[in-house]
């Protein structure tokens, strides 16, 4: 069923009045939805409306509420997502699959092996914010999470409100679960992962993240590809939260 993110104003009473242009094109241009037709809608304070499409004028398309609910499709602790942008595709398909996969927001981390450098990185975070958008509506999200502005290596220890971690290739042999068993992840919770580039961090971040006393750990003893391992991760944080 189509799904579509509205303001809590478009509904009136039983019905919910559709004006804005872009969900209005969307619907009645792109997908040629007809009068008798279902629709998923959902608002800023997450209510979940099933309607069937009433009307269709020139400018507003109105669809009548048959059920309205909470929508539960939210993870019950909050994560983010620290990662050095790739290129091109490859970095599309880390935002697309991190928003499927519930994080909160992404931070573009600028680190000594990134592939591209600053200007190219924050004139991309529009084109992020509207790839979560889409995914978000493919995947019936509650929320839309939030690409924020790109961030230096060095500012990720002036975060304060998150527990933070981090996943590598090399040089540690912990693992998420076992890090679980002694830290395990509560509702509530404010959680950044970190991922490095392509070839990993510096000898320089590495120190850094030690000298922090930020978790440091290890997804097995193969070697992943960025975009791999960013799945792999956030999959594995979300799997210990179920187990424990």
């Amino acid at each position: 069923m189509p799904h579509f993110f509205i303001n809590s104003n478009d509904v009136k009473n039983d019905v919910v009045i559709i004006s804005d242009k872009e969900n209005y094109i969307h619907i009645v241009k792109s997908l040629r939805s007809k009068i008798g037709e279902k629709l998923l809608l959902i608002d800023e304070n997450q209510i979940q409306y099933e309607t069937i499409i009433k009307e269709i004028t020139n400018k507003t398309l109105i669809a009548q509420i048959k059920n309205k609910y909470k929508s539960q499709r939210e993870l019950p602790f909050n994560f983010y997502l620290a990662q050095v942008p790739l290129r091109s595709d490859a970095q599309n398909f880390i935002i697309e699959k991190a928003t499927e996969l519930g994080i909160k927001g992404v931070y573009p981390l600028y680190s000594d092996n990134c592939a591209l450098n600053k200007s190219v990185i924050k004139n991309k975070i529009p084109k992020y914010q509207r790839i979560m958008y889409e995914a978000s509506k493919q995947c019936e999200r509650a929320n839309i999470p939030t690409c924020f502005d790109l961030i230096t290596f060095d500012d990720i220890f002036k975060i304060k409100d998150k527990k933070i971690i981090a996943f590598f290739e090399r040089n540690t042999d912990l693992t998420f679960h076992e890090y679980c068993k002694s830290n395990p992840i509560k509702s509530g919770d404010n959680i950044l992962v970190i991922i490095g580039p392509e070839g990993g961090f510096s000898e320089d971040e590495f120190e850094k993240l030690k000298k922090n006393n930020i978790a440091m750990l290890t997804l097995g003893n193969l070697i992943l590809k960025a975009e791999t391992a960013t799945v792999a991760a956030l999959s594995n944080i979300i799997y210990e939260y179920n187990n424990y």
